[in-house]
């Protein structure tokens, strides 16, 4: 991400914050919550000879906030679990455009307890990726993508948004001769809600 797009995405989250008055909070993270969300990011190659590649991806994820809050002071928060399910996965590469399918079948979150109204969490996670074409070229149609992520949860009265800086490595772990990988830096966007089950 070039930094006139790191200085306005900054900018926007800084008026997102001031923007989501305190009468609009939801019940956030809790325990026994599930979190559900659609999400899109995109972001570009970072390193050596994928450094001009680009992706844009578009998922939907299903957590479960499974402790209750815990840790002492700023580091507060409670764990989650999710799982994100990503039907559009483009990346525009030398050689043409790669079109494919992700499954996330872990992602592990920290959601801090304060403030109320915007939620900072961290994240780790990881799963597959499929693909029409070789990712980077020559490589391999399979491809297991690693990830980290900083967002913040912006709770309004019964939908949240949250957006999002993610790390991304995908790498097809040897399985083809060549493994250069590709690291990514994505800004994510999602909407979605904390709902208990019945």
């Amino acid at each position: 991400m070039t930094r006139p797009a790191m200085r306005v995405f900054k900018s926007l989250l800084f008026v997102a914050f001031l923007s989501v008055p305190a009468s609009w909070a939801q019940a956030g993270p809790e325990d026994g919550r599930h979190e559900l969300q659609i999400w899109t990011g995109g972001g570009h190659g970072l390193n050596g000879s994928t450094s001009d590649s680009g992706l844009w991806n578009v998922g939907a994820r299903y957590g479960w906030i499974l402790t209750a809050p815990h840790g002492p002071g700023f580091l507060r928060g409670q764990f989650e679990y999710a799982v994100d399910v990503v039907p559009v996965f483009m990346v525009v590469q030398r050689g043409g455009t790669a079109y494919g399918f992700g499954l996330d079948p872990f992602a592990l979150k920290w959601n801090f307890t304060k403030p109320r109204k915007v939620v900072p969490y961290f994240e780790l996670g990881g799963g597959t990726l499929f693909t029409n074409d070789n990712v980077p070229p020559g490589t391999s149609r399979i491809n297991f993508t690693s990830s980290g992520a900083l967002g913040l949860h912006f709770l309004e009265r019964k939908y949240n948004w949250s957006a999002e800086l993610r790390f991304m490595h995908i790498s097809n772990a040897s399985l083809a001769n060549l493994n250069p990988g590709i690291n990514t830096l994505q800004l994510r966007l999602g909407f979605g809600r904390f709902t208990r089950s019945n």
